[in-house]
Formats: structure tokens, C-alpha cells, sequence
């Protein structure tokens, strides 16, 4: 049995989705341990002056929750 938390994060990239999402789990790597699922809950756009500036993935991440004892 196990349990996972899941947490939501918001990346970002001037070149494409893929890169915001990537962007995003790479992060979350960085300090969380055993990473399992990631699920790209929403995309979006930042706009100025008519062009795309930045493209953003809302991506909610799990791992493995380890209890303190």
C-alpha cells in the first residue's frame, strides 16, 4: 500500500508547451524525491502587443508520500 501527494505547478516557456511542462517537472525534480505521474491539467498563452511572449502548462506532478516515522 502507498500513498501520493500530488502538487500543482505552472511552467513556462518562450518556445512551446512542451518546454513549460518540461520546465515544470524538472523543478519539481530538483527537490522532490520519486516523482511517479504528471498530468497536464491546462495550457495557456501569455500575449503582449499581439505576439506570443510565453507559453505556460498548469501540470499537477505525484511522488511518493513518506511518512517521518
Amino acid at each position: 500500500m502507498a500513498v501520493y501527494k500530488v502538487i500543482e505547478l505552472v511552467g513556462s516557456s518562450p518556445n512551446s508547451w512542451e518546454d513549460a511542462a518540461k520546465t515544470a517537472i524538472e523543478t519539481a525534480a530538483s527537490s522532490v524525491r520519486d516523482l511517479r505521474v504528471a498530468e497536464v491539467t491546462e495550457l495557456d498563452l501569455q500575449i503582449e502587443d499581439g505576439r506570443i511572449i510565453a507559453y505556460r502548462a498548469k501540470v499537477k506532478i505525484s511522488f511518493k508520500h513518506e511518512s517521518g516515522g
